[in-house]
């Protein structure tokens, strides 16, 4: 059964066309679109496409877009469509969030992944699932599954920008990141980094002593590899964590 997994985020459109349903299962095709160019999908990159059987899919851009999307696959294929919102369990996790609907789609799918990675591997430690783009956010799981709670924060561009906009002669810089930055961009650049940073470490601390013993960190998201030589606490990149989430949702609700 081909399936189609899209990640339609605040920038990206991400797609990718897998042979089956199992988390693991090989590539056929993939790609990413500019949300500004989403309309041209059925016209170039999917237009050569083998129609999948299934789509399934998590947005966080709103329902205009998402209909922007469903338009551009009406216009290839009949093909059944489900897109995925947070809930109060599914594929094993529980949602510890005061109103588990609300919980971006993103965040519920990422850690659907990062926990069942986990497993797969045969392990269950607490989790922390980290996805750096247009924002950054920050997650705990323990080790039972269950959603403990999470940060929400601004992504690197976001911070500059708004700095840029409030602060009399200070410019988005191209700045290094530096243990003790010397020069406005290098202080900048490395402000905006060590501020996720901590964030990110912040968490794993909570998740330690919240469940007595040591957290995996899982990072995902474009800008992840920006962060990864800033961290002091252990992790694991996987560039394709929502959509492992994504295919773990598919094939339980296939199976129920």
């Amino acid at each position: 059964m081909a399936i189609l997994a899209i990640d339609v985020g605040n920038t990206r459109l991400k797609w990718a066309l897998y042979e089956s349903l199992h988390p693991g299962a090989a590539i056929l095709a993939n790609g990413a679109e500019f949300l500004e160019n989403i309309d041209k999908l059925a016209d170039g990159d999917w237009s050569s496409l083998a129609a999948p059987e299934w789509m399934i899919g998590c947005v966080v851009a709103g329902d205009a877009v998402k209909r922007r999307v469903q338009e551009q696959m009406e216009e290839l294929w009949d093909v059944p469509t489900q897109w995925v919102v947070a809930s109060a369990a599914e594929a094993g996790l529980v949602n510890g969030y005061d109103h588990p609907t609300r919980l971006g789609a993103d965040r519920w799918v990422a850690m659907i992944g990062a926990r069942h990675r986990m497993l797969a591997q045969g392990a269950s430690p607490p989790l922390v699932v980290v996805m750096v783009g247009t924002a950054v956010t920050v997650e705990a799981l323990d080790a039972h599954g269950r959603f403990l709670g999470g940060f929400i924060l601004p992504g690197h561009g976001i911070m500059l920008r708004a700095l840029e906009s409030g602060t009399a002669g200070l410019h988005v810089p191209t700045g290094d990141v530096r243990e003790f930055p010397t020069n406005t961009s290098d202080a900048l650049t490395s402000g905006g980094t060590f501020a996720i940073a901590g964030a990110i470490e912040r968490m794993a601390q909570h998740v330690r002593r919240h469940c007595g013993e040591e957290p995996a960190c899982v990072m995902t998201g474009g800008a992840g590899w920006k962060m990864a030589p800033h961290l002091s606490v252990p992790f694991e990149l996987v560039e394709s964590l929502i959509f492992d989430g994504l295919l773990e949702i598919a094939r339980r609700r296939r199976d129920a």
